[in-house]
């Protein structure tokens, strides 16, 4: 096993990762499944497969009970080819030839599991036969030759029963079945036992994923009991096992506070792997994303003798914090690797891992035994990525993103392709540095901006709520490539990190230091408030909203700040009780009177169920400039603009009063911007700043990776005139 200090190692990796050197995958197009489903109620891409040709894709939705197809003759303009009922939940796919084999859970309860195998017709999309399992399904796939299935009959625990704690019987085992001419051959089905093998739980093995061999050696993981099994597929004899073992991981961040600190450990951690993979007929790689008591958040390689070729450690953590992928929410199991998938392309040898919570694939480069894999990059996928196919003739990578937020207006599941170019990287397109202890400078969630009055490219940027233990200011370095985040200033309170503030607005206040403002929420004992802070980030003063705002108040409040002169105006992001319909208040602060005015802004009229607010304000010539925005995502994004009003317009009128009402101008449609990353359409473009050469940057907040892919776009929408 590689001895370099874990630490050491990952530095290395974040330090190399500043240059990416050509061919890089990007992505090229993603797919929402509800396209192939418009009535279900819940669609979700889990596991895919590709055929032969690589030009269609099969994934399994189980919450439809179904399996879907995917055209993708045209990789960067993918087609729904129909969905097909299988009666059951489908938990995996695999393609021979001209038949998808899909493993379908029919189970009655997970006290009485029960699955099929079922063989369709890839042209017709017609069932042809079906095969008893005799227990609930989990991973298929086949050997190189097409002539062996091998299947995961998991038998899953209830995790309401006894606490989820095992044994819960019936035990799972391994299902192998041959084809013969190309044909399945049911009679040949073999059930290979695997119970009494693992020290934890022997007797309730639950095997989780398969993989098969140049030699036909099936390599098959048992998640919850941390076990690892060799059997000859040919035969079904068990060859080997052993423990996936235990690992202690240091400079992690372990608590759910609100705060990103690398310098957490969790020692003895079972691995509990999910996916396996072969990466040639001795070495396996698993990821272990952990399950029932484990879980250390890293890849391991092993010989197929159970010593250890590589760990990565915390390498794919820390290299999601410095993309702002970090899940504050996860720390249990932190970034959870799950998927897997090899490939060769133009003699390259890739494995390809998804971490499901920080929706992230990580690309490596497999140099072989006895050799360190090479950490290339990570690509953004839709939520929760699970499954991934990697089609070598077309150098593309396509991934299945389960999770699906549409009942909840939020992105559906996506199937997204990447292609391996001679490009430069479209993503990340904001990292941070390490700070002077070598660990990732921490963020997520960013949410407003403002430019250095004298160095071009540099920036200041806020943090919202999802780091409410931290709030912080970022010095962002725009001129370079991707953008990074160079330091961290925490927002201070009598010398400890400031509490009750969801900051949403920055700019500077002309003496070094900055003024914020932070949406205020009185049912959560956050107040509606400007802050100004030192340099250092120290408050040294509070200036609250005016008393005769707060009976009209919602939760919407601030959204950006910026100033003109004595004064700070303030975009509030929707109407609030006293507002007529279609106008929020623009709020000015006179910061020598302390007196408080403000005028009204007119929104454009929102799409039927969504609404339509304010995300930013910044001061630029004669004219601020606002991000009007949608609450939509994906195909329903309809609005992100930036507007202007005249500077000459800002004549406040008493709060409580009649407000005038400003006249906009459209500067800039934002949504082809977006559209070019090639997902979906972000909701939440959140920060405008024009620096002090007149180049305007957009930014956008990524909800701290909740519920959300964690993608945050940064770029440059030009000279702003």
């Amino acid at each position: 096993m590689f001895t370099k200090s874990i630490l050491a190692a990952a530095t290395a990796s974040l330090l190399a990762t500043s240059a990416y050197a050509a061919p890089v995958f990007n992505r090229v197009a993603s797919f929402p499944v509800a396209l192939n489903n418009a009535e279900a109620k819940a669609t979700s891409a889990e596991i895919i497969a590709a055929s032969d040709d690589g030009m269609t894709l099969v994934y399994s939705d189980s919450p439809a009970g179904g399996i879907g197809f995917v055209d993708i003759t045209d990789a960067k303009a993918p087609k729904a080819a129909g969905f097909l009922s299988l009666d059951g939940e489908p938990t995996s796919v695999t393609i021979i030839g001209g038949k998808v084999y899909a493993a379908v859970n029919t189970s009655e309860s997970k006290a009485k599991p029960s699955g099929k195998l079922v063989v369709v017709d890839l042209a017709t999309k017609a069932i042809e036969t079906t095969v008893d399992l005799g227990g609930q399904p989990d991973s298929i796939t086949h050997n190189a030759k097409g002539d062996l299935i091998a299947i995961a009959i998991e038998n899953e625990r209830d995790e309401e029963v006894n606490d989820g704690d095992l044994p819960q019987l019936p035990a799972g085992y391994l299902v192998l079945l041959n084809l013969k001419d190309g044909a399945l051959d049911a009679a040949s089905l073999k059930k290979v036992e695997v119970t009494g093998l693992s020290e934890v739980a022997g007797d309730d093995p639950e095997p989780e994923f398969v993989s098969i061999n140049g030699l036909d050696e099936v390599a098959l993981t048992l998640q919850e009991n941390n076990e690892i099994v060799i059997i000859d597929g040919n035969t079904g004899t068990v060859t080997a096992h052993f423990s996936a073992g235990k690992v202690t991981v240091e400079n992690i961040d372990t608590k759910k506070d609100g705060a990103l600190k690398f310098t957490g450990k969790m020692e003895d951690v079972a691995r509990e792997p999910d996916a396996v993979k072969w990466l040639d007929d001795n070495r396996l790689v698993v990821a272990n994303e952990g399950d029932w008591k484990g879980g250390s958040r890293s890849i391991t390689i092993f010989n197929k003798d159970g010593t250890i070729a590589y760990e990565s450690g915390p390498k794919l953590e820390l290299e999601a914090a410095r993309m702002g992928h970090y899940p504050d929410s996860r720390n249990k199991k932190g970034v959870e690797p799950e998927g897997l998938e090899t490939a060769t392309i133009d003699g390259t040898n890739y494995f390809f891992v998804a971490e499901e919570r920080s929706s992230l694939i990580a690309v490596l480069k497999d140099n072989g035994a006895g050799v360190e894999p090479e950490y290339l990059q990570s690509l953004p996928s839709g939520i929760s990525p699970e499954g991934l196919v990697a089609i070598p003739s077309r150098k593309l990578l396509a991934t299945a993103n389960e999770l699906d937020l549409g009942a909840d207006g939020g992105a559906r599941s996506h199937v997204m392709l990447y292609q391996l170019e001679d490009a430069a990287p479209i993503y990340p397109q904001i990292v941070s540095d390490l700070d002077a202890d070598g660990h990732p400078i921490g963020w997520v969630a960013l949410s407003g901006a403002v430019a250095d009055a004298e160095k071009p490219g540099i920036l200041y940027v806020v943090s919202d709520s999802f780091l409410s233990a931290q709030p912080s200011i970022y010095t962002v370095d725009a001129t370079a490539t991707p953008a990074r985040i160079t330091a961290k200033t925490v927002v201070t309170r009598g010398g400890d990190a400031a509490q009750k503030l969801d900051l949403e607005g920055i700019t500077l206040d002309g003496d070094g230091g900055f003024w914020l403002a932070s949406e205020g929420r009185s049912d959560k004992l956050v107040p509606h408030a400007l802050y100004h802070v030192d340099a250092e980030g120290k408050i040294t003063e509070e200036v609250a909203f005016p008393e005769a705002l707060l009976p009209s108040e919602i939760r919407y409040g601030s959204e950006g700040v910026t100033k003109i002169g004595d004064t700070l105006w303030v975009a509030i992001q929707r109407e609030w009780k006293d507002d007529p319909a279609g106008m929020v208040k623009l709020l000015g602060y006179d910061t020598k009177e302390k007196k408080w005015t403000a005028v009204h802004y007119p929104l454009e009229a929102a799409a039927e169920g969504a609404w339509n607010g304010l995300s930013e304000i910044t001061a630029h010539g004669d004219y601020v400039y606002l991000i009007e925005r949608d609450n939509q995502v994906g195909a329903k994004a309809a609005l992100k603009k930036i507007f202007r009003v005249a500077i000459a317009d800002l004549k406040g009128a008493e709060i409580g009063t009649e407000l005038p009402v400003v006249k906009k101008e459209e500067v800039r449609d934002l949504i082809p911007d977006l559209a070019k990353n090639n997902g979906f359409v972000a909701e939440k473009v959140e920060s405008f700043a024009i620096d002090a050469a007149g180049t305007g940057y957009v930014i956008t907040d990524n909800d701290g990776v909740a519920d959300s892919s964690g993608e945050t776009f940064f770029w440059s929408v030009g000279k702003i005139e």
